[in-house]
């Protein structure tokens, strides 16, 4: 059945595209006030289809049951004087305007009335354009009749362009504006899905000069071009998406083109110092063209992942290039209305109820556009302005340029003390908006777009080293980690949220590379966010440790390959913790326990690390903060008996079988027992799994840690020399039990390709690691056991001793006797503090192009831009 004859069930039916819509007045919309649907396109021309008009219904009963069935059959605009035309006599035989044999013919560009239809006097909204067009005709007309969705996507480009170039002063223009808008939006992803149709906006238009000559069509742009470059022009655009300058004289409205945009920057902030009056119709508009931004730059989902870093996105790099005007203005007006953005206001409780808040889905779709437009592999880049690797000052004052992309560049070059304020403080407002808690239920409103936010966050510390050094040059940088660490405490039994967990855990990552980070964490904590972890009294790191803690032992088992990660965090943290609460260094000695058991360490090729990373960790708070660590040093000495198995752990063949058929018999990958958890914050919920349906976009795997940092050795000055990469390769002779490679000497050439599948199957594959007794002795070797065993034969005879003569059985007295004992000249020489800081790489640039864009595709539901199209980028799945 052709498309054009489909009855009104039909349609109603179709994919559930046909849904009930509430209208203005909450009526339902007649179709035959939309003539958006592309069957047009599989008809006949309108003048075919004027000439076909032979006779007058005989009575007003059939004349209005044959309107109505046109309506639902014809799909076409028909006001008063056209409705007489609509050839509703039709021939016998006939099933309507197109036969099921018949071929489409295709209507001609210059046939204005016909294309006319599509978006002059309709007043439609985006919602009723994506109910109104189906998928499958898209399809259909993509198929059957391409050269009239060639010209149907000319002519909306062309009345684009035509509105940038005049201005939309009449309110008729900025109709046409914005229906052309939305029909672009639901046609683009169905153009990108066909592999032959994606070069299509990357042609130019014969004929489409102004003249239609020769010469237009060598000069001609790209319709790509022109469409991003009308868009662009139209977010600038006076009285539609900003608001005019002129006073009070609507005769001499301004010239698009002679108007400074800069002077038209959305919201003060960066670079901006004037906030304008908000306009609903302004952020409704905005809105609208950012949507049509985002759904140009989304060609990427239809590509299947791929970590070369020739794979750049050319709408995106089109729109960030020299061409576009208002990259500056542009990139500062998206960014302030993000940062400047407050969604409880004035804290009238439920006032989100009571007023409908215009602003925040402009913010959304803001922060969505600003991360796609940044989405830059900085590892291919020299440039110390966005190179993640970088170990030099970032003060220098001969910076070369940056990367072509400006939207990149700008976002390297905030310099201003003030402009990071306003952004560091816009991020930790809004960040920490979900955890808002009051005495009335509900009466603040939240915000959905975190995990954005956090891409956002992730970005700008990466390409701005100033920035990053601000964030940790005061304790303003808690006021980020409370949030990350509430979303990932929440997160973690939740699988549809792995891809939170991990931008979580690489931020962490990326600031525990500097030593402030460290510094910062000793602040004591009294924020109390209910999470559910148990109640402490101590510092952020304390807290940090925690819910770290909680994540490995009960997070989601696809949360396994950040063991690696979390583990990092804490080693490149340790060196400045001053004092540990009693709860936290318990939790580390828990997981020393759950990790180094015999079967847990032979079950996989590099579960071992785990355990190098925590004696790392001990090492070092020994050797740089014993004087405050008595509650740690209390730990050890409790589970001395974990430090005498580890240095006496079997290396013979028959007694790790004997350990690895004890795995078969272990229920959970890590013991959960004796971890002291105790009662939970008040107020706080247990972390939920999934609710069973949910969506969730795929991942691509994520690098090793070895692949995702470099090793930094902290000097005695407290500068990082970067270490050559073949350190990692074999312990550095001299170094104390090798402790400069310990952690990864033995995830060498060899095993490097299986690393990410022997971390995935660590619980279900165990059957295709085969440990050997060579294998075992090669790294127990290693183990930097010295310090700790060092420790434990000077205190634990002291401690010994005053229990017996005083008669102590009280921990406290135990504690006071360890706070005012010393180590100095018992314990071997310190070590140099090794820091893994975040290393920029392609894979890790893939992993957040995948995890942005599954965001973005589960996020837009409300039109579902995406929905029903055949993304290549990630699978959708349900939970």
């Amino acid at each position: 059945m052709p498309w054009a004859d489909a009855p009104a069930e039909v349609f109603q039916g179709q994919n559930g595209a046909f849904r009930e819509l509430g209208g203005v007045h909450g009526t339902r919309p007649d179709r035959a006030h939309f003539p958006l649907a592309p069957s047009l396109l599989l008809m006949k021309p309108f003048q075919a289809r004027h000439s076909e008009h032979h006779a007058q219904p005989s009575s007003k009963e059939e004349s209005e049951a044959v309107l109505e069935e046109e309506r639902w059959e014809v799909l076409m605009v028909a006001n008063s004087s056209q409705q007489a035309h609509l050839g509703t006599n039709r021939e016998p035989g006939r099933q309507g305007l197109l036969s099921q044999d018949e071929v489409p013919e295709p209507v001609e560009a210059t046939d204005d009335a016909f294309w006319d239809q599509f978006w002059v006097d309709t007043a439609t909204s985006v919602q009723d354009v994506f109910a109104l067009v189906p998928a499958a005709e898209i399809r259909a007309v993509r198929e059957e009749s391409p050269s009239n969705l060639a010209t149907l996507c000319y002519k909306a480009v062309e009345k684009l362009v035509q509105g940038a170039e005049s201005g939309c002063h009449s309110e008729k223009e900025k109709q046409i504006v914005l229906n052309c808008s939305r029909l672009l939006t639901r046609i683009l992803p169905y153009i990108f899905e066909d592999a032959d149709w994606r070069g299509f906006f990357w042609s130019t238009v014969p004929g489409a000069g102004k003249g239609g000559g020769d010469e237009d069509d060598e000069n001609a742009r790209p319709l790509a071009e022109s469409l991003l470059l009308a868009v662009a022009d139209l977010l600038f655009c006076p009285e539609f998406t900003v608001q005019s300058h002129r006073k009070n004289n609507v005769d001499t409205a301004e010239d698009i083109h002679a108007i400074d945009s800069c002077e038209y920057i959305w919201e003060a902030g960066v670079g901006f110092a004037h906030s304008p009056t908000p306009s609903y119709n302004h952020d409704l508009n905005r809105s609208e063209l950012l949507k049509l931004l985002l759904t140009c730059f989304s060609e990427v989902m239809y590509l299947p992942p791929s970590s070369e870093s020739s794979n750049t996105n050319p709408w995106v790099q089109f729109f960030c290039s020299t061409e576009n005007r208002h990259a500056l203005p542009l990139f500062t007006s998206l960014l302030n209305i993000i940062c400047a953005y407050d969604p409880v206001g004035y804290g009238i409780p439920y006032n989100h109820l009571l007023f409908s808040d215009y602003r925040e889905p402009l913010v959304e779709q803001a922060a969505q556009v600003l991360i796609v437009t940044l989405d830059y592999d900085t590892s291919t880049s020299s440039s110390p302005t966005v190179d993640g690797t970088t170990t030099g000052t970032v003060m220098d004052d001969a910076e070369p340029p940056g990367p072509d992309n400006l939207f990149v560049n700008y976002l390297s070059r905030i310099h201003r003390e003030e402009d990071f304020q306003f952004i560091l403080k816009g991020m930790a407002r809004l960040l920490s908006n979900p955890l808002l808690q009051t005495y009335l239920p509900n009466s603040t409103k939240k915000i959905q777009f975190h995990q954005e936010l956090l891409v956002l966050f992730w970005k700008l510390c990466d390409f701005n080293k100033k920035f990053l050094f601000f964030v940790l040059k005061s304790s303003d940088v808690l006021d980020i980690l409370v949030p990350i660490l509430f979303f990932l405490n929440d997160a973690r039994a939740d699988q549809s949220r792995v891809g939170l967990t991990h931008i979580g855990v690489f931020i962490l990552l990326l600031l525990s590379g500097e030593r402030n980070f460290g510094v910062r964490l000793n602040k004591p904590y009294s924020v109390r966010v209910p999470m559910d972890i148990p109640v402490f009294t101590g510092t952020h790191a304390d807290l940090l440790i925690i819910v770290f803690h909680k994540i490995i032992t009960s997070g989601h088992q696809r949360l396994q390959p950040l063991f690696d990660c979390l583990l990092t965090i804490i080693v490149n943290v340790s060196p400045y913790l001053k004092s540990l609460s009693m709860v936290a260094a318990n939790k580390l000695l828990h997981l020393l326990e759950a990790f180094s058991t015999t079967w847990f360490l032979f079950s996989t090729v590099q579960n071992h690390h785990l355990v190098f990373f925590l004696l790392e960790v001990f090492n070092n708070i020994i050797q740089y903060q014993f004087d405050g660590n008595s509650n740690l040093v209390y730990a050890i000495i409790r589970k001395r008996n974990v430090f005498h198995q580890l240095a006496n752990l079997p290396t013979d063949v028959q007694s790790i079988q004997k350990a690895l058929q004890r795995k078969k018999k272990a229920p959970e990958t890590i013991s959960r027992t004796n971890s002291q958890d105790g009662v939970s914050m008040e107020g706080s919920r247990p972390a939920a799994p999934a609710e069973p349906g949910t969506l969730k976009a795929s991942l691509v795997a994520t690098p090793g840690i070895d692949k995702l940092t470099e090793k930094s050795q902290v000097s005695e000055d407290g500068t990082m020399c970067s270490l050559e990469p073949e350190s990692s390769q074999s312990p550095v002779e001299g170094s104390p039990s090798g402790i400069v490679s310990d952690t990864e000497s033995w995830s060498g050439e060899s095993l490097q390709p299986k690393r990410d599948q022997w971390r995935l199957s660590s619980t279900s594959s165990s059957g295709q690691w085969n440990p050997t007794s060579e294998w075992v002795v090669s790294w127990k070797s290693k183990l930097p056991l010295q310090t700790i065993m060092r420790l434990l034969q000077v205190l634990v005879p002291q401690v010994e001793k005053i229990c017996i003569d005083k008669g102590l059985t009280d921990e406290s007295e135990i504690l006071k006797f360890l706070q005012h004992g010393t180590l100095v000249g018992l314990l071997p020489v310190p070590h140099p503090i090794l820091i893994r800081k975040y290393q920029a790489n392609s894979s890790t640039a893939m992993w957040f192009r995948t995890y942005m864009w599954g965001v973005i595709y589960l996020r837009n539901v409300d039109p579902p831009v995406w929905y029903e199209t055949d993304v290549k980028l990630f699978e959708i799945q349900r939970v």
